[in-house]
């Protein structure tokens, strides 16, 4: 694989993971809050090794070598970069089945958090949509049943590999629902700090479930995406430390990495039918709907600084000024 692909690649899963991750760095930071100074400090050293090495590592590698049944465990850590006939076509055979299914998972995540969660209205349409939340089930119901009916004509197997991904969504949206309700138990003085430490580990290994499957729209390389990912798990913690405030002031980043999502889920699927997307699509993508949601941010923050400006500004008629004459 030539550098060039290679640094798009780590970017791109760089960037995702970090956006995709920043409702974590978010709780995480005001759960540490609430902790001693040693559970803190074995969370940012300890609880990294397990995000980046375990949950980013382990996990793309054990979906990759389960799809491919025929790799051994070593074959499917460095398949993509294998000169071996067989390892490279077990790779193509399995990847639409991958595809299909993680595609489906990224695709169902989008619909959710449009229909369903409250959110920051970055588009129009939004606010109408939300209202219409009822319609999700039916939504998700109808795209799962045109994207199993177009896969059987394909292969079987990429129907199971849709159904997969669509119950993988609503396990993990189970388990996150609950890991935002106890929250609020979390920030609360009633629980010990290991307990806060172990809850935080499992929010997290939730939360990067997405980042693992989306990362399937970037590479099929395990090596890349615990790299890419790893790094951006990095990044993570670093805004969960010093700059989680200032995170706070960008609204629209979290439907920069909800858009970005949904392009990625519709790549992975487009892929699996064997329709070849150039590499640096999703790097690009990704990367200019970021670019877009941060500076509608940006702007939104200006307009609201001059609207703190202008309240605070005395009236000057207050002041002894001579009002203007009415006009009909």
């Amino acid at each position: 694989m030539d550098i060039l692909p290679v640094v798009l690649i780590v970017f791109g899963l760089v960037l995702f993971e970090t956006i995709s991750s920043i409702d974590n760095a978010i709780i995480n930071a005001e759960v540490l809050s609430t902790m001693g100074a040693r559970a803190r400090r074995w969370f940012l050293v300890y609880g990294l090794f397990f995000a980046v090495f375990v949950v980013r590592g382990v996990l793309p590698w054990l979906i990759v070598w389960i799809a491919t049944p025929g790799l051994g465990p070593i074959e499917a850590l460095t398949a993509t970069f294998s000169n071996d006939p067989r390892v490279l076509e077990a790779i193509e055979e399995s990847a639409p089945i991958l595809l299909a299914g993680g595609g489906t998972f990224l695709v169902f995540l989008f619909l959710h958090w449009l229909f369903v969660e409250p959110k920051h209205f970055g588009l129009r349409g939004e606010r109408f949509i939300l209202r219409k939340g009822v319609w999700f089930y039916a939504v998700a119901s109808v795209s799962l049943l045109v994207i199993v009916w177009l896969t059987m004509n394909r292969d079987p197997l990429m129907a199971f590999g849709a159904v997969v991904g669509s119950t993988a969504f609503f396990i993990v949206s189970g388990f996150r629902m609950n890991a935002e309700a106890a929250e609020k138990q979390l920030t609360s003085g009633s629980m010990s700090d290991w307990s806060k430490i172990f809850y935080l580990e499992i929010i997290d290994a939730t939360f990067s479930i997405d980042g693992v499957i989306g990362a399937f729209a970037f590479t099929l390389s395990v090596p890349l995406i615990l790299i890419g990912n790893g790094i951006g798990a990095f990044v993570v913690r670093e805004v969960t430390i010093r700059h989680v405030d200032r995170v706070k002031l960008y609204p629209f980043l979290k439907n920069g990495a909800m858009y970005s999502i949904a392009l990625l889920g519709v790549i992975m699927l487009v892929d699996s039918f064997g329709i070849h997307i150039p590499v640096w699509v999703s790097p690009l993508f990704t990367s200019a709907i970021v670019g877009f949601f941060l500076l509608k941010s940006i702007r939104a923050n200006g307009e609201e600084e001059m609207g703190d400006l202008a309240a605070g500004l005395p009236d000057p008629f207050s002041l002894g000024g001579e009002k203007p004459p009415e006009t009909e």
